[in-house]
């Protein structure tokens, strides 16, 4: 686990503002809070090689869930601010990576951004 502004984030060689060692672009600054255990991951497959349980996406009822914490400033976005927020943090204005967006559907239920492209 690494702290990231007072927030536990694991998964494998997470750094600072959360990239791990599966995606470490200067636009990959987000971990995301998995339901089934109620941790910040750096991303999906992190969650996978340090757990021992299958990940559980976000429902359709959790859009207002503290789901994403931006690694930049530390500000948790609800699940809904995340998807609206076109990978810009709306705290600080950090870029998150928009390929972020193939991965929707490990995290969220497909009705949370069924209107994003």
């Amino acid at each position: 686990m690494t702290d990231v502004h007072g927030h536990e984030v694991c998964g494998v060689d997470v750094g600072p503002e959360t990239r791990c060692d599966h995606y470490a672009t200067d636009r990959d600054v987000i971990a995301i809070k998995f339901p089934c255990c109620e941790t910040f991951f750096s991303c999906f497959q992190c969650h996978e090689a340090v757990t021992d349980h299958d990940a559980k996406q976000w429902g359709e009822t959790d859009s207002e869930q503290s789901a994403v914490l931006c690694g930049v400033c530390g500000d948790v976005l609800t699940v809904a601010e995340y998807v609206a927020c076109e990978d810009r943090c709306p705290t600080c204005d950090a870029a998150f990576n928009p390929g972020c967006r193939t991965h929707y559907h490990y995290y969220f239920a497909d009705a949370l951004f069924a209107d994003q492209s």
